[in-house]
């Protein structure tokens, strides 16, 4: 019999748990600042005496106690919310996860703002993942905004990021999700209304939706996709800025059942060093002092113009030009997922989304900047 003997390594002290030291200075200090009052009140002569000196000194005593206690009340509370914005930033890491910057001969990009003071994260929701049927991602925008949103969006990203790897067609993946959303709905109006029992219950959350686009980049840059209720998303092809598709989508989740035949939309091909910028309705939505929206394809344009094109470099073009649109106060959450194509070697027909399109003559290298995203 081998037993193992847990022990401290040579050359290292052991680490001292600090909380029980925490704890007693919680407890101990608020103890002699009221021992030091009421130590002054009772056993000091001049607590006793009537006279303007006396009663400035006493005055100033207990100010200090009180101006004591409420810093230490300060600290602690200050202490705790440090510890629950760790908390809360790890877990919104989790949930919305920044994408790898090289996919499968992609580089991306991606930067979410929420109109929720203290939340990273809001109603909008992307991924990216590599699978063998391609890399496909996921964009959507929960109704509404904030802290409210993100049990919604962690229900679509949890199926998402299963269903597509073990689906082989967008439709059946997109029905997973559809799925996924009316369960969480569900429990969720059950968990509101439990007096209800099993019984659906006539709720407002029956009312909410999803808009989700769904896309696909074969090896060969083949784009398939299938949108529902989202805005198309934007290709940057050299200094032109174009739309994905002009197509109506589909109806968003929740409200309208999925249509039987669901099949994705063949849009062309995404060619070498060309880019693919995909948005949430909040980009576009977003209102200067005047009321005028903000004209995104201008901000995408512009940020083209400078060579190289990175998707680092688009979102904060972007994003800058936003910010300063909106007075740096957005009323609704905004997501944007950039894609650059860096596949040298691709062999891609010829062809468009409607037109024929040639691939650039001339292609431009992308250097990849780090940047800290929003």
């Amino acid at each position: 019999m081998i037993r193992i003997k847990a022990g401290v390594p040579r050359g290292r002290r052991p680490r001292t748990n600090p909380r029980p030291t925490r704890r007693a200075l919680d407890l101990g200090l608020p103890t002699v600042w009221g021992a030091v009052a009421v130590g002054y009140r009772f056993g000091c002569p001049l607590a006793e005496q009537h006279g303007l000196g006396a009663r400035i000194v006493t005055s100033a005593v207990f100010f200090a106690v009180g101006t004591g206690l409420i810093l230490h009340v300060r600290r602690a509370l200050l202490r705790e919310l440090r510890q629950a914005r760790m908390v809360a930033g790890a877990a919104q890491s989790v949930l919305l996860r920044p994408p790898p910057p090289r996919l499968a001969g992609l580089s991306l990009a991606a930067a979410q703002l929420s109109a929720d003071r203290g939340a990273s994260i809001g109603g909008d929701l992307y991924e990216a993942v590599a699978t063998e049927y391609g890399v496909r991602v996921v964009m959507g925008d929960v109704r509404g905004h904030g802290l409210s949103a993100i049990g919604t969006v962690a229900a679509v990203l949890g199926s998402f990021r299963e269903a597509a790897h073990d689906e082989p067609e967008l439709g059946r993946v997109l029905g997973r999700l559809d799925r996924a959303l009316a369960r969480h709905l569900r429990e969720r109006a059950r968990a509101e209304h439990p007096a209800v029992g099993a019984q659906d219950p006539d709720s407002p959350v029956a009312e909410e939706f999803v808009t989700l686009l769904l896309l696909e980049i074969a090896g060969d840059g083949e784009l398939r996709v299938i949108n529902c209720g989202h805005p198309w998303p934007y290709v940057l092809s050299g200094a032109r800025v174009e739309p994905l598709s002009t197509a109506d989508p589909l109806p968003p989740l929740g409200p309208f059942p999925l249509p039987s035949d669901l099949a994705a939309t063949d849009c062309g091909h995404l060619h070498p060093d060309e880019s693919l910028v995909l948005y949430t309705d909040g980009a576009e939505d977003a209102r200067d002092a005047r009321g005028r929206f903000f004209p995104l394809r201008e901000a995408l344009e512009k940020s083209v113009r400078d060579r190289p094109v990175s998707p680092q470099a688009i979102l904060r073009t972007v994003f800058t030009a936003l910010l300063h649109h909106a007075n740096g106060r957005p009323t609704d959450d905004i997501a944007l997922l950039v894609l650059h194509n860096e596949r040298r070697h691709q062999r891609a027909p010829l062809g468009a989304r409607g037109t024929a399109r040639a691939t650039p003559a001339q292609p431009q290298s992308t250097n990849c900047l780090e940047w800290p995203l929003l």
